[in-house]
């Protein structure tokens, strides 16, 4: 099994440019602090715009897609899902919803994690929505000879639920300890879910929201 360490991040040395742009963020994070304050209905106003274009962004890179004006109609509640890439588009919709208006509540556990997915492919035919995978899936590719060949091996199926478990437990135990700024420590945690690649699918996407959580 491997070992999941995040506290070590706080004895690693950083480049500057990183450095200068965490400082940056901090700092315009301020600043929509005060602007929601004094604009609530603008920022609301962006942050709607911001899930419909995060929802079409995610799901275009797995492939998954529709037109515009149907998911802008999606995202908006105002139509039903007419094939399978919408009943992914909308469960990625509802599962981001859940994450903008429920996140203070949501703590990166793997219960959360399985509750995510299960919400993310909730309106899809598929069985193993929010359950670990059950087959290995490894990533390959196909050489112009017409051969498989394998690129990368995640974790094993049996080794799936301890690392998720590990990932979290360090993750929680590295943040509030206060060792390692979040915006160095997030990119971490989020590299080693996808190495793990724990579901049959939607490990992007999963991996996506869990960022923005």
């Amino acid at each position: 099994m491997r070992n999941f360490d995040y506290t070590k991040l706080s004895t690693m040395l950083w480049d500057t440019e990183i450095l200068s742009y965490i400082a940056k963020i901090h700092e315009y994070k301020g600043r929509q602090a005060l602007y929601l304050r004094q604009k609530p209905m603008e920022l609301e106003r962006l942050v709607e715009v911001a899930k419909i274009q995060s929802t079409e962004a995610s799901n275009r890179i797995e492939g998954i897609i529709t037109t515009k004006s149907r998911l802008k109609q999606l995202c908006e509640d105002k139509t039903t899902p007419k094939n399978r890439d919408e009943k992914e588009i909308l469960g990625y919709r509802n599962a981001l919803n859940l994450i903008h208006e429920n996140y203070p509540y949501i703590p990166v556990k793997p219960n959360y994690i399985l509750q995510l997915h299960k919400e993310l492919l909730k309106f899809t035919n598929l069985s193993y929505g929010g359950i670990f995978k059950n087959t290995a899936n490894e990533i390959d590719m196909r050489l112009p000879d017409g051969t498989m060949q394998i690129i990368f091996k995640p974790l094993l199926p049996y080794e799936t639920p301890q690392a998720i478990e590990n990932i979290c437990a360090s993750y929680e135990n590295t943040l509030n300890k206060e060792l390692v700024d979040p915006l160095l420590l997030i990119p971490c945690f989020i590299l080693d879910f996808l190495c793990i690649h724990p579901f049959n699918d939607g490990n992007g996407r999963m991996s996506r929201l869990l960022t923005l959580l």
